[in-house]
């Protein structure tokens, strides 16, 4: 999962079925994403790619900015949004995609993952937090499941994996990016929609810069435009409102909240069956291990401020 879920009024009541229908929708939407990315960069540079997704994002932003009634912000808050834009959009989806490009997705998707973990660890310098023993457990596990997946559970890399060390960098890089995001974004008593809207309308001319700069803009095709509304809908956008709505009609946030690990095991399923990557059994083994080791540092993926 890639966003934060919106901060929704409480519900007079709860209707879990609902719930459930909003919580497994998401679930499935997210798991598509990792397969939209290779398809989408498959036509286009990671910045064009990025900038036809900021377009679908920042619209949703916009809706989601107009339903809440909430533009507003202080010149603090103002700052500080400009600085998110610059961390997410901007710097993360490039790293990320650029780590997508080198890797095959049953690879570049279980590593950025671990943002959960990477997440947990810079909290101790920036919120102060203590490290617990179940959290060193938790990171141990974790990444042990990572170095399960790129040896293939051999002590070096196993034979024909296409394993690019840029790409893991990148990726794991990402991560560092993604946590920082959102330990900076706790820091503002800011509503949700009008720092998120303000983010992405910062954004988009930082985008056009550099495609201008770069690649250039991309063609208008109908190709290029259903894969950024693709990753921008899905990835950026709407999936997060739905994910709002399942916990605002749940009494169990928690418990729906496990549903969330449903997604990385999804979406290898769709990597294999429409990108065809070759889904070997340590790939699993190790997408285990690494949720195991999520669990066992009682980090909670579907919120930032854990």
């Amino acid at each position: 999962m890639e966003v934060k879920p919106a901060k929704f009024p409480a519900a007079p009541g709860t209707n879990e079925t609902q719930a459930l229908v909003y919580a497994l929708t998401a679930v499935l939407l997210w798991s598509t994403v990792a397969t939209g990315f290779k398809l989408g960069l498959a036509l286009l540079h990671p910045a064009q790619l990025l900038w036809v997704a900021g377009l679908f994002s920042w619209s949703v932003m916009l809706a989601y900015a107009l339903w809440q009634r909430a533009f507003r912000l202080t010149p603090r808050q103002a700052l500080l949004a400009f600085v998110l834009s610059l961390i997410n959009p901007v710097a993360y989806y490039l790293t990320l995609f650029a780590a997508y490009e080198r890797l095959p997705a049953h690879i570049a998707q279980p590593l950025n993952y671990t943002w959960a973990l990477t997440l947990a660890l810079l909290a101790l310098p920036i919120l102060n937090q203590p490290l617990r023993r179940h959290t060193v457990l938790g990171l141990v596990v974790s990444y042990a499941g990572v170095v399960m997946l790129l040896t293939g559970g051999h002590l070096t890399p196993h034979t024909g994996a296409d394993i690019n060390g840029i790409g893991v960098a990148l990726a794991l890089f990402s991560t560092v990016l993604w946590a920082l995001y959102w330990l900076l974004n706790t820091r503002s008593r800011a509503h949700p929609a009008a720092l998120l809207f303000w983010s992405f309308s910062g954004a988009l001319p930082v985008l056009t810069l550099l495609c201008w700069l770069g690649p250039g803009l991309p063609a208008w095709s109908v190709q290029h435009l259903l894969y950024g509304a693709w990753v921008g809908l899905v990835e950026m956008g709407i999936t997060f409102i739905i994910w709002g709505l399942a916990l605002k009609h749940t009494g169990n946030a928690a418990r729906l909240g496990q549903l969330i690990f449903l997604s990385p095991f999804l979406s290898l399923l769709m990597i294999h069956f429409v990108l065809g990557e070759r889904i070997g059994w340590h790939v699993v083994a190790a997408l285990l291990i690494i949720v195991a080791g999520i669990r066992l540092a009682r980090v909670d993926p579907t919120t930032a401020n854990t």
